[in-house]
């Protein structure tokens, strides 16, 4: 079983990241446009609904590269990484990120996200959805600080050496704020756009329970907290440093998170981005608690804890910048100490806006979206080809697409939005598809021919455009 470090690893080039010539892999000229979807009977799930957005959208759009990149990339998910079944009735849907057989919570959440609002008018893709929810929760109670799992909850990691609290059935055990928040969400929205509150089991509500438990116990008012974890690697983003811990924070109220959502080890443990995500995220949960579950008591909690951790973002979370003055920090300690960056992988800064964890005419975002964007953030390159958001993952010089689709997703500016896509339909490589990253001076030198994140965003980002601002695809 392969993660996600391995698939950077693999053959060493560039010293940080496996970069692979798409002349490689694809035989077919990608001037044909011809489809590289899987024939229709070896696709995993389809979606009616789904369909019809595809042969509407391609219809639309004068540039034929783009419509051809939309039809790859919007079902890929669906196409190729969902396993649906149900037991005694149930809905269970195990998703993969793509070229790793594995389920993250956060990956299986974004991948499915864009497809909500087809889901009303497609009770199959309801049913999909639930079970991805279904799982979700299924993995939160085998253990709330792992990140991912197996479909099989008996299969051992090949991390099983790592030092933590390893179980059978999980893939690996690195401890993201996101993890917890990302299922809230997809439910959250799901039930808000379908109305369907079938989700909302006693098991949901226990997972809920876990989350608002876990989040505490990584605010560590009363030491460490039972979470620790290192690694055998030579990779130092790998592994946390004193025991497993980190390095420690001044009890403030915000959240510790362990990892990054690129699964790379914090410096500073109060992770911004994510703390700013769980606000929401207890927030919609409590709704849900309230209006579905009728539970005010735990509901309660999850306000309290949301208020508690939003009043420590705004005594701890901004910072002068001598070039933008006030921005949010990426990461900070409670003492003073603080990391200026982002990392393509949201919840970023750049991503706030689209979490709805912050207003994107919020002051402060505004200046720290300038940064993030500026050769002042140490992971935003500028090349030959594109210009983006990277970060420690796959390497120096090395643009992900999520950054780029994210950046046109946050933004209200014609010009902006445009050259995101053109850069995007560039850094296809003629591949037909998104990729984890690529070379900022070379497309196609670029790492995980199959990473379903990517292409669905992609694809939700066309669709986000198309009904806000129609004319600037007509124009690409």
């Amino acid at each position: 079983m392969k993660t996600r470090r391995d698939f950077i690893k693999a053959s060493g080039m560039m010293g940080a990241a496996t970069l692979l010539s798409s002349k490689n892999i694809f035989a077919n000229n990608a001037l044909d446009f011809e489809s590289k979807r899987p024939p229709l009977a070896e696709r995993n799930f389809t979606s009616d609904a789904v369909e019809a957005a595809i042969k509407q959208m391609k219809a639309s759009l004068p540039n034929k590269e783009l419509g051809w990149l939309f039809e790859n990339c919007f079902p890929n998910t669906l196409d190729t990484t969902v396993f649906y079944e149900e037991n005694n009735g149930v809905p269970d849907t195990y998703v993969i990120t793509g070229d790793i057989d594995a389920m993250w919570l956060r990956d299986s959440s974004a991948q499915v996200h864009p497809y909500i609002p087809l889901a009303a008018k497609d009770k199959k893709l309801q049913q999909l959805i639930t079970g991805v929810i279904n799982r979700q929760v299924k993995n939160i109670l085998k253990d709330p600080y792992a990140n991912a799992f197996y479909k099989d909850q008996n299969q051992v990691s090949e991390w099983k050496d790592d030092l933590t609290d390893m179980k059978p059935g999980i893939h690996e055990r690195k401890w993201e704020i996101d993890s917890l928040c990302f299922p809230i969400r997809l439910a959250y929205e799901y039930w808000k756009t379908t109305g369907d509150t079938k989700p909302f089991t006693n098991d949901w509500k226990e997972s809920i329970r876990l989350t608002v438990q876990t989040f505490t116990e990584q605010q560590r008012k009363h030491g460490n907290g039972p979470y620790s974890f290192q690694r055998k690697t030579a990779w130092a983003t790998d592994g946390v440093p004193l025991g497993g811990y980190g390095y420690p924070v001044k009890p403030v109220g915000l959240i510790c998170s362990m990892f990054r959502p690129s699964d790379d080890a914090t410096i500073f443990p109060f992770l911004i981005p994510s703390n700013f995500f769980a606000v929401t995220s207890l927030k919609q949960a409590a709704e849900i608690l309230n209006t579905v579950l009728k539970d005010a008591s735990l509901a309660q909690s999850c306000h309290a804890l949301a208020t508690e951790v939003a009043n420590a973002l705004k005594q701890y979370a901004v910072v002068e910048h001598a070039q933008f003055g006030k921005v949010y920090a990426y990461e900070v300690n409670g003492f003073g100490s603080f990391n200026l960056m982002d990392d393509a992988n949201n919840p970023d800064l750049l991503s706030l806006p689209y979490l709805h964890a912050i207003d994107a005419d919020d002051a402060v975002y505004k200046q720290t979206r300038k940064l993030v964007l500026s050769a002042e953030n140490p992971f935003f390159f500028k090349g030959k080809a594109a210009e983006g958001i990277g970060g420690p993952h796959a390497g120096m010089d090395m643009i992900w697409p999520l950054g780029i689709t994210m950046r046109a997703l946050t933004s209200n500016d014609d010009v902006e939005i445009t050259n995101c896509i053109k850069m995007l339909i560039a850094s296809n490589a003629g591949t037909g598809f998104m990729h984890e990253s690529f070379h900022k001076d070379d497309p196609s030198k670029f790492t995980r021919k199959w990473f379903a994140w990517a292409n669905t965003l992609f694809g939700e980002m066309i669709m986000h455009v198309q009904d806000t601002k129609p004319a600037l695809l007509k124009a690409v």
